[in-house]
């Protein structure tokens, strides 16, 4: 018996303490590593999965393969990390070099001839293990600034064999940091109706303290029942001044330890569920991000260890209590928050019988609502609690809540739009509208016969427009039937005010060509040395169709030597 529980007390221990190689990867880029963004950092719906790190304002840096292996994807996109590399190792770990630039040459090479092939600027390859090796310390890219970047910088990653990011300073990366975690905010939670915080029966801010050894506390709180805690919090490197992410959260109530939110690796299937460890609600009206130090019902996020009732606190009626709060970053500087609580009991919060809304959702059945021309459709376990949703449609306006719930699955809004007639019809998109302005922004619209759809993640409000404009084309640097000889790339501006650009092809006399589409600037932009052009008089055709089908052509002539 003693041998079995031995065994299995080493199976535990060996199974919760993973070795990352320490000497296995070199640094991605040969300048001193000053990062943006941290491993696990709070982002808009998800967890930052690598290091965003700086490179001077600039583009064009070196970025080497930080250990053999092969080039085992590519992927070019538009938007999120716009050009990437994913390299595997012989250790089973993959590592990914993001919003790059360009590729090195063999790269460049091997992924132009993908997309003159597709005929497609935005590809997505494998290549077997043989095709493109790489040494650890070669060049493979060049720093950049595309997809959804919002500044020159690298995104780097290191994932396991299971696709799950990892932090990357645990394989031995390494950022000075001698500052230790701030906190700007401290929040009480009740739990339930029959409990309070300082006579409050909903989220209570709490004030903040900051001691001169660089903890913190609050004046003791009056509580009573079941009760919980949130705080905003980041941390600052020391080149930087970037509020980052932490690596660790711990709280101990009297002593004991009662919650750990622990940033080392997560999976891609589960980073929805940060809308469900931060307050929602005040990060939609006040975009400050409460992360929460307990855990609600739905959320399996495997970030948290040692959870003792769900993280919230059991305070009694005349007690006296301590909850602390233990900040860490990666280089183990930490910073504390005490919270002393007197237990004093108050009545139940009066039971409010007036109903918000008649629509009742449940959240793990499927719900259907209609009204008029409209209807939703909303799967089951879209939503983590039960709940009365706003639901109203206004002429063509749809009012489906507010965006303060966070949701786990997309909803499908359906307009019926068999009432309309004329060219317009076929010119209706759906749209939320958003901001003080109102302001429509276009939703992802399919059709099918007179029902137009689209699925959505975000509650508020939506409405059909119509775009009855066709984009702009505009050149750049040259024009019509001039030469330019001493060009290197043409460069083109696409814009489209309603639904936004769909799609676009450029030939140069009658071949297609490669142009990239940079979305932040509207720019298309060719380069010469992929050597189609092989006369000297060139005929360039560009078309582009926005996303309701409106389309427009561009044609010129020019010289070139």
């Amino acid at each position: 018996m003693r041998s079995l529980i031995f065994f299995l007390l080493l199976t535990g221990l060996c199974s919760a303490q993973v070795e990352y190689p320490k000497d296995y990867f070199r640094e991605p880029l040969d300048i001193p590593l000053v990062l943006s963004g941290t491993f696990a950092e709070l982002r808009s719906n998800h967890f930052h999965s690598g290091l965003d790190i700086k490179t001077q304002q600039r583009t064009g840096l070196n970025v080497y393969a930080t250990a053999d292996g092969y080039v085992s994807r590519i992927k070019i996109s538009h938007y999120g990390y716009g050009k990437a590399i994913y390299i595997t190792h012989p250790n089973g770990y993959v590592t990914v070099y993001a919003h790059l630039k360009k590729f090195d040459d063999a790269i460049e090479r091997y992924i132009k001839e993908c997309q003159y092939q597709k005929e497609s600027y935005e590809v997505e390859v494998f290549p077997d293990p043989s095709e493109l090796p790489v040494s650890k310390g070669e060049i493979i890219a060049f720093s950049g600034n595309s997809g959804g970047s919002g500044g020159p910088h690298l995104h780097f990653e290191i994932r396991d064999n299971a696709e799950r990011p990892i932090n990357p300073m645990l394989f031995g990366i390494d950022i000075k940091d001698t500052k230790a975690p701030f906190i700007s905010a401290v929040y009480a939670y009740p739990k339930t109706d029959a409990s309070h915080v300082n006579d409050s029966y909903s989220r209570k801010e709490l004030r903040l303290i900051p001691n001169k050894n660089g903890d913190y506390s609050v004046e003791p709180i009056k509580a009573f029942g079941e009760i919980g805690f949130g705080i905003v919090s980041y941390d600052q490197q020391d080149m930087a001044p970037n509020k980052n992410g932490l690596s660790n959260i711990q709280s101990f109530f009297n002593g004991n330890k009662n919650f750990e939110l622990d940033f080392k690796r997560f999976s891609f299937s589960e980073t929805k569920h940060i809308n469900r460890l931060i307050d929602y609600e005040v990060y939609k009206s006040k975009r400050s991000r409460i992360q929460k130090l307990f855990v609600q019902n739905g959320n399996s996020l495997s970030l948290y260890k040692d959870i003792n009732a769900d993280g919230y606190l059991k305070i009694e009626d005349s007690t006296s209590s301590v909850y602390k709060v233990r900040l860490r970053d990666f280089k183990g500087n930490e910073s504390w928050l005490t919270i002393p609580i007197l237990g004093k009991y108050k009545a139940p919060k009066p039971i409010q019988t007036e109903l918000s809304s008649q629509y009742f959702i449940h959240a793990d059945q499927v719900a259907s609502l209609k009204d008029q021309d409209v209807s939703v459709y909303i799967p089951n376990g879209t939503f983590y609690d039960d709940f009365h949703i706003d639901f109203s449609v206004r002429s063509d306006t749809l009012t489906l809540h507010r965006d303060e719930i966070p949701l786990q699955k997309s909803l499908t809004i359906t307009y019926d739009i068999s009432s309309y007639e004329g060219e317009d019809k076929s010119k209706l998109y759906i749209a939320r509208l958003f901001g003080y302005k109102r302001t429509p922004s276009y939703v992802y619209t399919t059709k099918k016969g007179d029902l137009i759809s689209a699925r959505t993640k975000l509650l508020g409000t939506f409405t059909l427009e119509a775009d009855l404009e066709k984009p702009i084309i505009k050149p750049i640097n040259f024009q019509n039937r001039k030469w330019v000889s001493k060009l290197t790339k043409l460069k083109v501006k696409i814009e489209d005010e309603d639904s936004g650009i769909s799609n676009y092809r450029a030939t140069i006399n009658g071949k297609w060509i490669l142009m990239e589409y940079d979305y932040k600037t509207d720019l298309l932009v060719y380069d010469f040395e992929d050597n189609v052009i092989q006369d000297s008089e060139n005929n360039l055709k560009i078309i582009v169709t926005d996303n309701v089908g409106n389309s427009s052509t561009f044609e010129a002539t020019f010289y070139k030597k």
